[in-house]
């Protein structure tokens, strides 16, 4: 199934108009990306929400003369203007005395004296996430994509254990960059993000980077790690244990695996995504480690590995249908080991879709 965009550039239309905006101007390349396909490094989007919904003439891509080709190839159904400097070109074709909404979470300071300079008589509002939340909520394409990417790194981890690439004597490092090769092997087009091995004592670190440290036998190993295939990404963590497991590894784990089932069973469509965090978070606090699981539950992945909703005690708003998220919930254990465990799933009426499908089951390698 191909990638609807005009349907995306229709309902951020409606989005608009229900402001009283008559345009936006997109400079956020991921943005510009989910409503044209355009992938180069230079471009902004004027989306008119007056365009009638078929012809859409007067929507406008701008970019440089090194993507002539590409955007004629990639977005073919919008008129494309040639600039190096995208953003202020389509400023200056602005009517007048028109309503103009800037994705103002990405534009400077510099950048709107500059526009507003360039357009005197144009209405330049500053309005936030528009397109992130039309982004927040997955179709069918963006499943599919999803889909694969978590497949593609699922396939590299069963690869990865079934040729003991996790045994004592390897380095953190070592075991990052089989991993990372792997996925490529198995169908990505690239990595979500620098994996994380973090073995021993830096399995308490969330967000360790690999080093020279070598697995031994009875420690921890936590691998975060995630595919991106057609420009999604995918986002999984699972912790193993080396040859032998202590009983305290055991009941962190089994205290981990309890917390992130109930998040996962508390993702429905409605539900407040501080309730989500709470239930997986009451788990871990009645057992006594609340002070020990130090991050969010979770947050949406996409066309970016960290995008709307944030999943977290401080969160707001409401979880939708077909929003794709993470669930991690985590123990850490200073100079001890941590244990955390992640999928992503998407968000359905009938229950959450679970897409990375390596077992969450203890499993001592």
């Amino acid at each position: 199934m191909p990638a609807d965009h005009g349907s995306r550039r229709a309902a951020l239309r409606a989005a608009l108009a229900s402001r009283d905006l008559d345009a936006l101007l997109v400079t956020n390349l991921t943005n510009i990306r989910y409503l044209t396909g355009f992938t180069g490094s230079n471009a902004a989007l004027l989306v008119d929400a007056t365009d009638d919904e078929g012809g859409e003439e007067r929507t406008v891509i701008c970019t440089d003369g090194r993507y002539l080709t590409q955007v004629g190839e990639q977005v073919p159904d919008l008129r494309a203007e040639i600039a190096r400097a995208s953003a202020a070109t389509l400023i200056k074709s602005l009517p007048t005395a028109s309503a103009v909404a800037l994705e103002s979470h990405v534009v400077t300071v510099d950048e709107f004296a500059a526009w507003s300079l360039l357009a005197p008589d144009a209405r330049l509002d500053p309005v936030p996430g528009l397109v992130e939340e039309l982004r927040m909520v997955k179709d069918e394409h963006e499943v599919g994509l999803l889909r694969a990417a978590c497949a593609a790194a699922d396939s590299a981890l069963a690869e990865l254990i079934a040729r003991g690439g996790l045994r004592p004597g390897r380095t953190e490092r070592e075991v990052g960059r089989e991993l990372e090769a792997l996925m490529l092997d198995h169908g990505a087009d690239g990595i979500s993000f620098e994996t994380i091995v973090a073995t021993g004592a830096n399995s308490a670190i969330p967000h360790h980077r690999p080093t020279g440290t070598v697995l031994r036998g009875g420690d921890f190993v936590k691998l975060d790690f995630g595919a991106e295939v057609g420009g999604y990404h995918s986002d999984m963590t699972r912790t193993y244990v080396l040859e032998r497991a202590a009983d305290w590894q055991r009941d962190v784990y089994a205290l981990v695996e309890r917390s992130q089932k109930a998040g996962r069973d508390a993702l429905r469509p409605g539900a407040e995504v501080s309730a989500v965090d709470g239930a997986a978070r009451r788990v871990i606090e009645d057992a006594g480690y609340g002070e020990l699981f130090l991050h969010g539950l979770g947050h949406g992945v996409g066309l970016e590995i960290h995008e709307a909703p944030g999943i977290g005690k401080q969160g707001t708003g409401t979880l939708l249908d077909g929003a794709a998220v993470t669930v991690e919930p985590g123990v850490y254990i200073s100079g001890r080991g941590g244990v955390r465990i992640e999928d992503t799933l998407v968000v359905r009426e009938r229950g959450p879709e679970l897409l990375t499908l390596t077992t969450k089951d203890l499993t001592v390698v």
